[in-house]
């Protein structure tokens, strides 16, 4: 039977991805703004990157949670069958 922490482990390590792109994008400043104002400090946060990033954080939590309800059906249909 499947080991019920591996979709847990998929949903931490989406949040800890979201985590990571909303403090890049809350502590650098904008790529869009330095490049009008000419300021190439390097800390910029390139927004696409962070919103695919996002984007994609979410789609695995959810396919997680996805998992983890079949996880669920799975076993209550083994104890239907059994009791």
């Amino acid at each position: 039977m499947s080991n019920p922490a591996t979709p847990l482990d998929g949903m931490q390590q989406a949040e800890a991805r979201v985590d990571r792109s909303a403090s890049r994008i809350a502590g650098g400043s904008l790529a869009a703004a330095n490049a009008v104002s000419g300021d190439n400090t390097g800390d910029s946060v390139d927004l696409s990157t962070e919103m695919v990033n996002l984007m994609d954080a979410g789609n695995q939590f959810a396919a997680n949670v996805k998992v983890e309800q079949t996880i669920d059906q799975m076993t209550r249909a083994t104890i239907d069958l059994m009791a």
